[in-house]
């Protein structure tokens, strides 16, 4: 039984872009203090308007920007549900998520007569770029070849948003923010309008992921087809304590942990036991910060 191949690492990198984007999100929304567990449904309004977006313009682009503009549009609930109207986030996110739940659901049989899953041949899926200098090199092809776009911007955006956040003005401003917002508006920071515009551009990273997850993964939507990938994204933030370098090393130990759990699957293993195994690494991974977060509270100072 060879579960290391060329094709599994392949999709290991594939399926580990929705859950990155989706904690880049959770990080940049982290550092100014905003704590945001609406990444589950942010990825399913991503990836339902993506496929949109995708069926009636009859371009991959035009699903990708339906997608992201729709996301960023939901995510003006949590932007100024936190700022505006000082909402509770935790109780405005889970509200997010069950609304994203329910209306793609219910726009999915308005819109296109159908319900649960919907597939057409009109739906325009992201084109994957083959690179041929490295295409025919073993390994080495299947790992940096045959990707989406959304895929390779996924890498570029972890040391964008590290570089951000830690080497720039307004890195520091969003991380003061986190920190001790009341400093911050004393120093004459617009508390409010920066988190604003984060939770916004963070909506923009979801919509990517969603659109990953549809069009450029599958070319079909499917109800609740974001199958817990948001959750696993606030796990990965939590882990990594908002760095974003970090987060992208424990999307990939969760996406290792996913695609070895289809492969059990092709091996005959029921899927009711397959399907568990990126959550039971997930819960296995929360115990081992929790218990290290303990360690350290207690050590003598």
């Amino acid at each position: 039984m060879n579960m290391l191949n060329a094709y599994t690492v392949n999709a290991t990198i594939g399926g580990m872009t929705p859950i990155l984007l989706a904690a880049l999100a959770g990080v940049l929304c982290g550092r100014v203090a905003v704590f945001n567990i609406a990444l589950e449904g942010k990825i399913l309004i991503g990836a339902f308007f993506a496929i949109v977006g995708s069926y009636f313009t009859g371009s991959a682009l035009g699903g990708v920007l339906c997608g992201v503009l729709a996301t960023m549009l939901f995510s003006t609930i949590l932007a100024y549900g936190v700022t505006r109207f000082r909402g509770d986030s935790i109780v405005l996110c889970i509200g997010m998520n069950l609304l994203a739940s329910g209306l793609t659901a219910y726009l999915l049989r308005q819109i296109f007569g159908q319900a649960g899953v919907f597939s057409d041949p009109a739906i325009a899926e992201v084109d994957r770029i083959v690179i041929p200098a490295i295409n025919t090199i073993p390994w080495l092809g299947w790992i940096f070849s045959r990707q989406t776009p959304i895929t390779y911007l996924s890498w570029l955006l972890v040391i964008v948003v590290a570089i951000v956040l830690f080497r720039t003005p307004l890195g520091l401003r969003m991380r003061g923010i986190g920190q001790n917002p009341e400093a911050a508006t004393t120093l004459g920071i617009d508390v409010g309008r920066t988190r604003r515009w984060t939770v916004i551009a963070a909506g923009a990273l979801c919509g990517l992921a969603g659109a990953q997850l549809s069009i450029g993964t599958v070319g079909i939507f499917a109800e609740g087809m974001s199958a817990g990938r948001g959750w696993i994204a606030v796990v990965a933030v939590m882990l990594a304590r908002d760095n974003p370098i970090w987060a992208a090393a424990v999307c990939l130990l969760f996406a290792i942990a996913d695609t070895f759990s289809v492969q059990l699957q092709a091996q005959g293993l029921p899927n009711q036991l397959t399907d568990a195994v990126p959550y039971v690494i997930t819960l296995v991974a929360l115990v081992i910060g929790a218990l290290r977060g303990r360690r350290r509270r207690m050590a003598p100072v």
